[in-house]
């Protein structure tokens, strides 16, 4: 035997002995969990400072994390988690000793966004275990728990509406609706023949209508005048849907358009003025639904959108910048910063988590909209997680969700239906730079003479919104209720 042969043996002895003596986790679920068989991904979340793990924003809170992919698994047959797990920051017998609070789901992926929270998704509540340099530990966790279908109360002023979708039923094969929480103003009692336009407000990356099950709020006016308003979440499987329709998440979009908008029209006394805003991921959303339906809807306010342009995706150009996790002086990207300035969040620390946590969490919901769709019905990724390169063909499919690239491409085209209808307003010191996006899009919508609003305030992604924020946001949606002609 040659010395490299002897080398290659003794190493993979070496490693077959630490495998055997690093610390696992088993875990299984009941009968009271599921009586069926389960095949997927299985999540393992390790904090010692959160109680509750599976909870946390992927990203802006990092604690090691492990997946497995099993198949055709029995009730209480047990799954092994070991170095072989994709993990986050390492593998399971390198992560640092100490106590720890664990968390295992079993993800059937049934419909919800964030992997812990997902009806039907199995998991145990809360196990401390104390990992030590005894690497022949074995933890065992029994998953017992299920996810409960989240029930919506609804009181006077508050309503639930599940509209189903053909659209989206088709594209999941499974029975989907298209939900929202309607909120009905004072005057829908007291002026019982009266109709009202409808705010279609979008929440921002991981709101849930579901916030207004009991409450009893009304809803307020459009600076003076009293509207319905219709607030939808946007989740979806892979993150936020942002309603615009994509080869991964299905024709959200149209669902919204052609399904859910006319039974909110049947079921409530609305008039057929039809306005939008949202925050962050619901305020790209409503630039892209105001953009792309332009006759469907009367105006739009933008606030702190996503990305509006690429060539500032969180001041990464994605169209000439090669890597996503350093920039050409070899410093790490921010993907979050305290007051536009400090980092807080890393593009690497997002991406490295996310391949182990694999849907649901924001830089893959981005893919999820994006992006094609690989041969096993994944999307396909912008970023190699393990060196952070971007891929330029999948570039290429990203720009058709290029806002700025859409509207200077197709303005004359879009000119008629478009001018003057929409409003953007943003912090100088956004958290995840996305006012340098905002000004991109300023500067090209200028050159045509678009007629847009574009207002820069101080603060940052959270602070923003102040009274005065607010009020000029609303004062512009009630200047194109306006002019449409439904104002009485």
């Amino acid at each position: 035997m040659n010395i490299q042969k002897k080398v290659l043996l003794t190493a993979f002895s070496f490693a077959c002995v630490l495998d055997a003596s690093a610390q696992k986790f088993t875990t299984s679920f009941t009968t009271s969990a599921s009586d069926k068989s389960f095949t997927g991904k299985v999540f393992l979340y390790l904090s010692k400072d959160s109680k509750s793990p599976k909870d946390e924003m992927i990203g802006a809170y990092k604690f090691p994390c492990f997946s497995i992919t099993v198949k055709d698994v029995q009730p209480g047959q047990k799954v092994v988690f070991d170095d072989k797990a994709v993990s986050y920051p390492t593998v399971l017998s390198d992560i640092e000793r100490g106590q720890y609070n664990a968390q295992i789901v079993w993800d059937r992926n049934l419909g919800g966004r964030a992997i812990g929270n997902s009806p039907g998704n199995m998991l145990n509540q809360s196990a401390v275990v104390n990992i030590t340099k005894n690497t022949t530990q074995t933890f065992n966790v029994v998953c017992n728990d299920v996810v409960k279908e989240p029930a919506f109360v609804e009181t006077q002023f508050i309503k639930e509406l599940k509209s189903p979708s053909a659209l989206l039923t088709a594209f999941y094969k499974r029975p989907t609706t298209v939900n929202a929480a309607v909120l009905l103003p004072k005057e829908y009692y007291s002026q019982p023949n009266r109709k009202f336009p409808v705010l279609y407000w979008i929440s921002g990356f991981g709101g849930d209508y579901h916030n207004y099950s009991g409450r009893n709020d009304v809803s307020m006016p459009i600076d003076t005048t009293a509207c319905i308003r219709v607030f939808l979440d946007g989740n979806c499987p892979l993150g936020h849907s942002v309603y615009a329709n994509s080869d991964n998440n299905g024709p959200w979009g149209d669902a919204l358009t052609t399904e859910l908008i006319p039974l909110v029209e049947k079921t409530y006394r609305a008039n057929t003025a039809r306005l939008l805003t949202g925050h962050s991921s619901g305020g790209w959303t409503v630039l892209w639904l105001q953009t792309h339906y332009p006759k469907v809807f009367a105006a739009c306010w933008s606030s702190s959108p996503d990305p509006v342009d690429f060539r500032s995706f969180q001041q990464i150009d994605l169209y000439h910048d090669k890597n996503m996790f350093y920039a050409k002086d070899s410093s790490q990207r921010v993907a979050g910063t305290i007051a536009g300035r400090f980092p807080w969040i890393m593009m690497k620390t997002m991406y490295k988590m996310e391949h182990v946590i694999w849907r649901g969490e924001q830089m893959y919901s981005f893919n999820g909209v994006f992006s094609t769709r690989n041969a096993d019905g994944t999307p396909r990724n912008l970023v190699n997680y393990r060196t952070g390169e971007i891929d330029p063909a999948v570039v290429e499919r990203w720009k058709t969700y290029d806002i700025s690239l859409y509207l200077r491409s197709n303005w004359q085209q879009l000119k008629a239906d478009l001018q003057g209808k929409i409003r953007v307003s943003v912090g100088e010191q956004d958290n995840f730079l996305l006012n340098y996006p905002v000004h991109l899009l300023d500067d090209e919508m200028k050159k045509v003479d678009a007629g847009f609003v574009f207002n820069y305030y101080p603060g940052d992604h959270f602070t923003v919104s102040t009274p005065e924020y607010r009020t000029a946001g609303y004062q512009f949606l009630q200047q194109k209720y306006n002019e449409s002609g439904l104002a009485k």
